[in-house]
């Protein structure tokens, strides 16, 4: 029974990712006739670039989704991540690649252990994921702030920052980057055991439980990749604007729900894709691109970003008493 809903969910998520494409094509064609600014090389290669953060983060966003939570915590992670790596690489005043990477693995690190902390909290301490998340995301911001003084930690070496303004055959890295996590935990979910048993979690938890899933492990493991994805984030915003900040990624977890909602993951478990999340992305990207070519205020801009959000979450439900 288990298996046949989960087949279910699939084939709706396919469906999803048909519709999620579609509006993305229908944004471009209208943003296309609007400026004759926006389907440029240039132009393009800057949509990807200011969306690859927000689709690594919503891949994250997605897993947690998938199994009935979510994670209010990924902009603090993105800040504290990123200030554990600054403070790695000011330990010296020029740091050899090695203590680069060694940084760099510090802050995926420190997104982990966040993600785990989540995760526990969650499964053993046996807290609502919003409540949950909603004290980690105080308390890492916290500790970002305090260890920085509320100031950012500035004067990241070029091997370092490279991640964030260089490019590779003409293509941003951090587009890059998003490529690669996108393919990965999208054969994650898609092809392996653990992604099976994401979904089995969040299709009816107590069916996973007693067909043998460890459902404890699985919920952290979905809280350590939404850390490890908002740490990676972190590291290249950080890279991006060559300081790591206590302040960065505030209110980035609202831009990981949206992509992750549009992109056709349901709010109540069991259902989304990897690839649906990307297109989502884009939509927010797109839609934020777009709107400021023909000037329109980024007041309205949140509003029909809003509008956006819950006209995919109204559909979504829709579809399912269908």
């Amino acid at each position: 029974m288990t298996k046949l809903k989960l087949n279910i969910n699939l084939s709706r998520s396919s469906k999803n990712l048909l519709s999620t494409f579609s509006g993305l094509f229908i944004l471009c064609i209208v943003f296309t006739v609007l400026s004759e600014y926006f389907f440029s090389v240039k132009n393009l290669l800057t949509v990807a670039t200011q969306t690859a953060v927000i689709a690594i983060i919503a891949i994250g966003q997605t897993y947690v989704l998938i199994t009935g939570g979510i994670d209010l915590s990924i902009g603090s992670n993105i800040a504290l991540s990123a200030v554990i790596a600054g403070f790695c690489m000011k330990l010296s005043p020029d740091p050899s690649f090695s203590l680069v990477l060694a940084a760099v693995l510090a802050g995926l690190f420190t997104g982990a252990l966040a993600g785990a902390i989540n995760g526990t909290l969650i499964t053993f301490g046996r807290i609502p994921p919003f409540i949950a998340t909603l004290g980690t995301m105080t308390v890492v911001r916290g500790v970002a702030l305090t260890l920085t003084k509320g100031l950012p930690v500035s004067g990241l070496p070029r091997k370092f920052t490279v991640l964030g303004t260089g490019s590779t055959l003409g293509i941003p890295n951090p587009v890059i980057v998003m490529v690669l996590l996108v393919v990965l935990f999208g054969f994650i979910l898609a092809k392996t055991k653990l992604g099976r048993h994401i979904y089995a979690v969040g299709s009816n938890f107590e069916a996973a439980r007693l067909s043998g899933v460890n459902t404890k492990k699985t919920i952290i493991a979905v809280y350590v990749f939404s850390g490890i994805l908002a740490a990676s984030a972190g590291l290249i915003v950080a890279a991006r604007i060559i300081s790591a900040h206590p302040a960065a990624g505030d209110g980035y977890e609202l831009d990981a729900v949206a992509s992750s909602v549009i992109g056709g993951t349901s709010t109540m478990g069991g259902e989304g894709m990897v690839a649906g999340t990307f297109i989502g992305a884009f939509v927010i990207g797109v839609l934020r691109n777009g709107l400021n070519l023909i000037g329109v205020s980024p007041f309205i801009q949140k509003i029909v970003i809003g509008i956006v959000i819950v006209g995919s979450v109204f559909f979504d439900r829709i579809k399912r008493k269908d």
